[in-house]
């Protein structure tokens, strides 16, 4: 992977805060994201390629199993101290099924990405014999 900027390793939590918020894993100033979800090509500040970026299924892994812990024990919580009725049940933690890993995708996908940046991590090769 090449570094355009510089060789310094941003710190842990420089790297988590990038990826929350769509910034760009080396100068922390561009964009990562075209669109929702989809990748520039480069970062308009610093010119970062971002070719070495994919973080194919694991963003979704991630948000399913953050959200539907949340929404899981949410509604087991709400069953047993207000017992609502299951009208309210549908409308509340169905909403919440639809929106909650919209609203986590994006974030999850910059954190994996600005990662792999950080750790250099690259596609796994077999060791010629």
């Amino acid at each position: 992977m090449d570094r355009t900027q510089t060789d310094q390793i941003p710190s842990l939590g420089a790297t988590l805060w990038r990826g929350i918020v769509g910034r760009c894993p080396s100068c922390g100033k561009g964009s990562l994201f075209s669109g929702y979800l989809a990748l520039a090509p480069r970062c308009d500040a610093c010119g970062l390629d971002y070719n070495f970026a994919d973080s194919g299924d694991g963003p979704a892994v991630f948000v399913i199993l953050v959200a539907g812990f949340l929404i899981v024990g949410g509604a087991l919580i709400a069953e047993i101290l207000y017992s609502p009725p299951y009208w309210l049940h549908a409308l509340l933690w169905g909403t919440l099924a639809v929106l909650l890993p919209l609203v986590l995708l994006r974030s999850f996908k910059g954190v994996l990405i600005a990662l792999q940046f950080r750790h250099k991590a690259e596609e796994g090769k077999l060791a010629s014999e």
